[in-house]
């Protein structure tokens, strides 16, 4: 079976593709936030990988034309900021503030975490770029000695539970202002978080973007500092 299914070359890229698409219409059919496509799409690859025994090498490879679009992708984030870019002018210093705010919040946690739990090191480094999107962590986790593929799962859990859970931790703790939601989505859920900012509002959306670069090469700069500490 797994020899059979690889030689359909393009079968990953199409099931990764309509795993998405089946995740968009049961989110505008149910109206709810557990029908993420990221999600749904995660689910479906792993229920077709676990039914037919494919090897993720072989499903990995087929899906590789995905993966080399994460990085234009991230750069195409560019746009929204441009169209709002009187934002940072008018609030540069509490943008600043508040995504160095999120960086360092981010890894504290992760290092409270390794020493309570009791961590090694490899583990801990391979957790600490978790709120930074997939392609500035895999590097960060690389030269930190971390575990690559396990810091991708770590990212895009982290941002699909960013997704999930912004409208509700907004409304909890009344966060109104369309900067500070996308603040907060973009310093700690990412691209995926960005993606919830964009729904919305273009405001949150073009922040959200802002604080994906800035809170990554912040998680760059500080990583390094923090992995010194265990």
């Amino acid at each position: 079976m797994n020899d059979f299914l690889g030689l359909s070359a393009y079968l990953p890229l199409v099931l990764c593709i309509g795993g998405y698409l089946l995740g968009v219409l049961l989110k505008r059919k149910f109206h709810s936030g557990l029908f993420n496509p990221l999600l749904v799409g995660i689910l479906v690859c792993i229920l077709f990988l676990k039914v037919t025994g494919m090897d993720y090498e072989t499903f990995s490879a087929g899906a590789q034309p995905l993966s080399l679009l994460l990085t234009p992708a991230t750069v195409c984030l560019a746009l929204p900021l441009y169209r709002q870019w009187h934002y940072l002018q008018k609030y540069p210093g509490a943008i600043l503030c508040a995504v160095a705010a999120g960086a360092l919040t981010s890894m504290s946690c992760v290092l409270a975490m390794a020493r309570l739990f009791q961590l090694d090191y490899s583990i801990y480094v391979t957790l600490l770029p978790k709120s930074i999107t997939t392609a500035i962590g895999m590097g960060v986790a690389e030269e930190l000695g971390g575990i690559v593929t396990i810091t991708v799962a770590v990212i895009v859990i982290t941002g699909i539970l960013g997704n999930l859970l912004a409208e509700l931790f907004c409304k909890i703790f009344q966060v109104t202002h369309p900067v500070a939601r996308g603040l907060a989505l973009g310093s700690s859920s990412h691209a995926i978080g960005t993606a919830k900012a964009m729904e919305m509002g273009e405001v949150e959306g073009a922040i959200s973007s802002l604080a994906i670069v800035l809170s990554g090469l912040l998680t760059v700069v500080g990583a390094s500092f923090f992995a010194q500490f265990l």
